[in-house]
């Protein structure tokens, strides 16, 4: 019988082989997934020139270009809250004399005053320049409670693969034998201020499918990396290993989590003697967001002992070091239109960032000590805008937040929980916006699911106009309405552009992402994904409906899973749509799992080797279900080489497709930047000003 199973396994196993190869086989791009191959950086070349041709040279790029880097690049804007470390703040700066940025710090009295004192404690530009290396700042760790040595991560050309090296605050230097980590997509956090955790790439076999580390070392000062000890350990086939800490007062406690797959984790955590990382009770659903009072505060993606999902409970770290039993004790639970979005404790307050039908809510969530329960009150700040938290003063009790809308410039507050919101720093209006309106709206999708939209025009406007639709739907990520001149993502102020011509910008908020909490994920999870581009279809169909636009004059942008989104929604409906943006997009769903850091995101899609996932896979991947003999929309692509994400083969290849079949292509491949598409302000405005040029192009100027 055993045997028979596994004769049976292996047939099967065979089949499978057999069947990916023949569909490889058909695949006539492949070779344009060699990233560094001569034969496609050179395809690349040409591809970008052709696309300059017809975009550079035209009346008004230079123009757009120079104003999208001057928004981009105002010294009023707003010097974001970076960590703040006792009573000094830090903040990365970045301008037209410094591009990739200064890593500065004020007392936090005087930037609380709105008369910051800055230091520069490393200037990116410098730093890259001493070392020939084309740095892009990763951020800075510094341990509490002294904040005197610093984990520092920067990576070349803006790779997720990124070095760390241990740097001094106090001399503002480099420790000289400190802890530093070669180039590798790494996690690492102190331990104690001469131990670290660290999961990195060891060599053979220690990496997982999807290109994250899949062990973790305890690395002692003065010791070599080689030598440290293995405290946990992944399955290859896990998307990866990382570390991280929790500081509740003056308790640091460290935790290795690991993901098993992108929506499930085991979390780990020192025993009572710290002599070893143990397991916890946290369900592998739910995430952990922060500590308060001795309780981890755990956010729930599906139903725990009663307690539903998109609801906040706490678990005492205490009794699940000591393996105790841990009573579940219920935080927050959001209302059906509300879904929890970020969460940030200090000393006494847990703050909770919630949208009510997209639009921000700030809560403050006080335990009592006695009984343990949790109270909630909602702290005003601005209606009808996006809020989100932006830092945290913890001996304070206070919190940054900024507020937002569309049409109103961020305005970043200090918020307490008795006193009223004190502005910090408000940024100036970029635009006049006395002639432009927006408003919230819902579309009706093919399933009767109600999906708003936020749209922005001209007061007054009548009769169709082109419209731009923004939309991501996936991975729990909300888009929420932003100040125009950051709409849409990555593209600097083109949705300004776009609307100062007289035409709609729009937001949509699909089924995909978090708007309302798990639930409205997992709607379009896996085989339930043609559910977000019914959506998109639905808001586009309703844009016409209401005389907003009109069949062929709807452009349709997404990024990354947004990729994923605009080239079935294009496959899907190239009679709705005049135009497509697609940045740093997933568009093979067949080797998705197969290229970079894909094999991660199987949870979400769903894996192409197995004949039941395939079946709704291939109904809607965007390579494979491009026609022969069907004239598509004209898309403008936009990725990174450098790109260690999404791999650059998706764009390539669908662009070698789409212009094999005879239809309208603009590429533009940077060769730095990484997933995020532009290593700097300039490149931004130059993408800008590009997309303006295409939209104006393909929907106002063709007839």
């Amino acid at each position: 019988m055993i045997r028979a199973s596994l004769a049976a396994l292996a047939l099967t196993c065979s089949i499978a082989a057999v069947a990916a190869a023949a569909q490889d086989a058909k695949d006539p791009y492949l070779w344009l997934e060699d990233i560094e191959g001569g034969k496609a950086l050179e395809w690349v070349k040409t591809e970008n020139a052709a696309t300059d041709k017809l975009i550079v040279g035209r009346p008004g790029f230079e123009r757009d270009r120079q104003r999208a880097k001057a928004i981009l690049d105002d010294d009023r804007q707003i010097a974001e809250p970076g960590e703040v470390m006792g009573d000094i703040i830090t903040n990365l700066w970045r301008d037209a004399k410094n591009p990739r940025g200064v890593w500065r710090q004020s007392p936090l009295d005087a930037y609380l005053a709105g008369k910051p004192e800055w230091t520069v404690l490393i200037d990116v530009d410098a730093l890259g320049k001493a070392e020939k290396q084309s740095w892009v700042w990763h951020g800075a760790d510094c341990l509490a409670p002294e904040y005197k040595r610093c984990l520092v991560s920067l990576s070349p050309g803006g790779t997720d693969a990124d070095i760390v090296r241990e740097w001094d605050r106090t001399t503002k230097s480099f420790v000289d034998g400190g802890f530093t980590l070669p180039q590798a997509k790494s996690s690492v956090t102190w331990e104690n201020a001469d131990t670290l955790l660290v999961a990195t790439d060891y060599g053979k076999d220690s990496m997982t499918a999807s290109g994250y580390p899949r062990i973790v070392k305890r690395w002692k000062r003065g010791t070599p990396l080689t030598s440290a000890e293995t405290v946990a350990e992944g399955e290859p086939e896990d998307v990866g290993m990382n570390v991280f800490a929790l500081v509740d007062g003056d308790k640091r406690w460290p935790m290795i989590s690991r993901g098993k797959t992108f929506y499930t984790t085991d979390y780990l955590l020192p025993n009572s003697d710290a002599s070893r990382y143990i397991s916890t009770t946290i369900p592998d659903t739910a995430s952990v967001r922060d500590v308060i009072d001795g309780q981890a505060i755990i956010f729930l993606n599906k139903e725990w002992a009663g307690v539903p999902a998109g609801s906040l409970v706490s678990l005492s770290l205490a009794d699940m070091s000591a393996a105790r039993q841990v009573p579940i004790v219920t935080a927050m639970t959001p209302t059906q239109a509300q879904a929890i979005e970020n969460v940030a404790a200090t000393e006494n307050i847990l703050w909770v960032k919630a949208l009510d039908d997209v639009e921000g809510k700030l809560f403050a969530l006080r335990r009592d000590a006695k009984s343990g329960k949790w109270s909630q009150k909602e702290v005003p700040l601005a209606d009808n805008a996006t809020v989100t938290i932006a830092g945290t003063i913890g001996k304070r009790d206070a919190i940054f937040v900024t507020a937002e809308t569309m049409l109103m410039p961020p305005t970043l507050y200090a918020v307490s929980e008795r006193k009223a919101p004190q502005t910090v720093q408000s940024l100036p209006a970029t635009f006049d916006a006395k002639d432009m309106s927006v408003e919230k709206r819902f579309a009706t999708s093919k399933d009767g699911t109600k999906v708003p939209y936020f749209l922005v025009r001209k007061k007054g406007a009548t009769g169709p106009v082109p419209a731009l639709v923004h939309a991501y739907g996936g991975f729990r990520s909300a888009q929420t309405p932003g100040y125009l001149t950051g709409q849409p993502y990555r593209a600097g102020p083109l949705g300004l552009f776009w609307v100062e011509d007289g035409n709609a910008y729009v937001l949509a908020n699909i089924r995909g992402g978090g708007e309302y909490g798990p639930a409205w994920h997992q709607a379009a999870l896996r085989e339930k994904r043609q559910n977000s581009f019914d959506d998109l279809h639905a808001v586009a169909e309703d844009l016409v409906k209401t005389g907003v636009s009109a069949k062929g004059k709807i452009a349709i942008s997404g990024r990354s899973n947004g990729g994923v989104l605009v080239g079935a929604a294009m496959t899907q409906r190239p009679d709705l749509y005049g135009a497509v943006i697609s940045g740093s997009p997933i568009k093979d769903m067949w080797r998705y799992d197969k290229m970079l850091a894909g094999a991660s995101w199987v949870a979400e899609y769903g894996d192409p080797d197995v004949p039941e996932d395939w079946a709704f896979l291939s109904k809607y991947s965007p390579y494979q279900n491009v026609k022969k003999g069907v004239k598509y929309p004209p898309i403008f692509l936009y990725l990174s080489t450098k790109d260690d994400r999404v791999h650059p083969g998706h764009a390539r290849k669908y662009a070698a497709r789409l212009q094999e079949y005879g239809n309208d292509v603009y590429y533009h491949e940077y060769l730095e930047g990484g997933h995020s598409v532009g290593a700097d302000h300039a490149e931004d405005a130059v993408r800008a000003a590009m997309l303006h040029a295409f939209l104006l192009r393909e929907l106002v100027e063709k007839k």
